[in-house]
């Protein structure tokens, strides 16, 4: 059977490359190294062999469609070729890039959702994936775990959507159980908010747990957040602000803006990581109640308002420096 199959292969090959060469040229066509020059990703299309073979031919992956069809109709006791994305080495020959096609792994993409992302800037992002498709659900403020997904090529961004989402739902449930006693948070939720927050504040690592532990400080004694970043976020209704606050920011009456109204806000600011749940369940406990930038991407904590005020006046003197050095 295994002679009778190889036999009718040469044959046929012998009709699709006789303007190549003849008999050696068709024994040799199944399993010489093909035209492909370096390793490519190529997607392959759905629609019928006859389009991937041209689809083939046209990236360089093989030298004849004819060959290839005759190839696939022959082996096709091995199984149908898929449509998706694969990686052929190079010079894949004819039987290599069929077994690829019928049992090769799909090239997997992947997403990554940075920490701190509004919800108008994930959209942004999934909008310009390359390979996804469909629309994009609508989903709350904060509710969508950064991290880096996976998918294939012509997968639905409803479903990197979907995963996000519940993967947030798992991390908060998870980090919540383990959360430190006697936080001054009801909710999984506000916590949510709080590490919205924290993660806007600080690119620091570091800081994260410390700076929770200001706000949460703050919020047992009753004292405003006084956050930046959610002045910010009432600023631009949701966007991102691109201009340096105001006094008139912090001075608007908006529900989100903390200078203004005490507590938490009503919902999320940005989607906070793991580590910035994390800090807000899991504290740092000291006495600090203010931190104002420090000039080194950091920040300088204070324990009473009048240190915190000399903080303040050292940053605004860096500023000043920065500011008379800069060549105009």
């Amino acid at each position: 059977m295994r002679r009778r199959l190889t036999v009718t292969l040469i044959l046929l090959l012998i009709l699709a490359g006789a303007a190549g060469g003849g008999w050696w040229y068709a024994t040799s066509t199944y399993t010489r190294p093909g035209p492909l020059a370096q390793p490519a990703q190529v997607v392959v299309p759905r629609g019928g062999t006859t389009q991937i073979a041209e689809t083939l031919a046209e990236r360089g992956v093989i030298a004849d469609p004819r060959a290839f069809l005759a190839a696939t109709w022959l082996t096709r006791n091995q199984g149908q070729v898929r449509a998706a994305e694969y990686l052929f080495p190079a010079g894949a020959s004819l039987k290599q890039v069929l077994e690829i096609l019928r049992s090769g792994r799909p090239v997997q993409r992947r997403l990554t959702i940075p920490e701190g992302l509004t919800a108008r800037q994930i959209v942004a992002l999934l909008e310009r994936a390359e390979g996804l498709t469909g629309e994009i659900p609508a989903f709350d403020e904060g509710a969508l775990l950064p991290e880096t997904y996976n998918y294939q090529w012509g997968d639905a961004r409803a479903g990197i959507v979907r995963r996000a989402d519940q993967a947030m739902d798992a991390t908060l449930a998870e980090l919540w159980r383990d959360r430190q006693p006697n936080l001054p948070l009801s909710t999984p939720r506000e916590a949510l908010i709080l590490a919205s927050i924290v993660e806007r504040e600080t690119g620091k690592p570091e800081e994260r747990a410390r700076v929770a532990g200001v706000f949460l400080n703050r919020l047992r004694r009753g004292m405003p957040l006084q956050s930046d970043p959610t002045a910010a976020y009432a600023a631009a209704d949701g966007a991102v602000l691109d201009r340096p606050l105001s006094r008139a920011d912090l001075d608007r009456d908006h529900p989100f803006n903390t200078y203004r109204v005490r507590g938490l806000p009503p919902g999320p600011i940005a989607s906070p990581g793991r580590e910035a749940l994390r800090a807000v369940l899991q504290p740092e406990e000291t006495d600090y109640l203010y931190f104002v930038a420090d000039g080194s991407g950091g920040h300088a904590f204070a324990r009473t308002l009048e240190e915190h005020n000399r903080n303040v006046a050292q940053w605004r003197e860096l500023e000043r420096s920065r500011a008379s050095a800069t060549p105009r």
